[in-house]
């Protein structure tokens, strides 16, 4: 029960770091590789407005949320607009500011254990006899949350179907007046947002480090692998599938193998389908 417990934990974690990342992915085919820099600057700025500007907590998260989100747009409008297209200059140019980003904040001095966020809600409980706290339990029912909300969204809101249109068929949406590049910019901005949120969430449970920044772009990146890019189910499946092997690595090895765990994972499924398990891309078209 332990292993059920806390892999379901788990798998939810790696899809809320994930989401962003298949979200920009998905809609404007951009590999978002500051994806871990946001994460960890969310994680940031939240505790300065919570420790050290006193803003409160809500206040500071919310507009932890909305700074992390506009960072994100303006990061595409100046930056990786001008390479779009090109799949290897959107790779080193987004990794690159990542890289400051991470860079700087370790600069700044965010190392060892002196920057934590408080939990949201502190407490245990026991569940089959396992026990699990509160902060974990809300990582879950936020995670659903925000699944639901994006499948609504994307399919009720006007937005919303404009993003879908182009992740579908971006000239064909183009032709219909939808704008291409306005539509990337609000999906690297709500990828972003989704990042800062994961963060949030998470980061209680640990330190905010910039190797975590690291660590999350590699899972995120192993989870749409895996489930295939621009997969949304493909990416809920994975985040499962690596979540739960994960877990019983730890059970069984060390906790330090999680990442290993990552890595072979992608390794695997590119060597056996290299389109993911939902990819769009046909296996012979990739073999070709």
């Amino acid at each position: 029960m332990e292993i059920i417990v806390y892999g379901i934990v788990n798998s939810v974690s790696l899809a809320l770091m994930a989401l962003g990342f298949t979200l920009v992915y998905g809609i404007s085919r951009l590999p978002n590789f500051a994806h871990g820099a946001f994460y960890i600057l969310a994680g940031y700025l939240a505790w300065v407005g919570i420790r050290s500007l006193n803003m409160g907590y809500i206040v500071s998260v919310l507009l932890t949320i909305f700074v992390v989100g506009i960072l994100g747009m303006a990061m595409y409008r100046f930056f990786l607009i001008r390479v779009r297209g090109m799949p290897i200059s959107e790779i080193i140019a987004s990794y690159a500011m990542g890289l400051f980003i991470l860079e700087a904040l370790r600069w700044k001095g965010l190392k060892g254990m002196t920057f934590t966020l408080p939990v949201i809600y502190p407490g245990t409980i026991f569940l089959f006899d396992v026990p699990v706290d509160y902060q974990r339990l809300l990582v879950v029912a936020i995670g659903a949350g925000i699944v639901a909300g994006l499948w609504l969204f994307t399919k009720f809101t006007r937005l919303g179907l404009a993003l879908r249109g182009i992740a579908q068929d971006e000239q064909a949406a183009m032709m219909l007046g939808i704008d291409s590049d306005a539509m990337a910019t609000v999906a690297t901005g709500l990828g972003s947002a989704l990042a800062a949120v994961a963060a949030i969430v998470l980061l209680p449970l640990g330190n905010i480090v910039v190797e975590a920044g690291y660590q999350v772009l590699i899972f995120a990146v192993a989870v749409c692998i895996v489930g295939g890019l621009g997969s949304w189910a493909g990416a809920i499946l994975a985040s499962f599938i690596i979540g739960f092997a994960q877990i019983l690595t730890v059970s069984y090895m060390q906790s330090h193998f999680q990442v290993v765990v990552a890595l072979l994972a992608i390794i695997l499924t590119l060597i056996a389908k290299p389109s993911g398990l939902f990819g769009r891309q046909k296996q012979l078209e990739e073999r070709v």
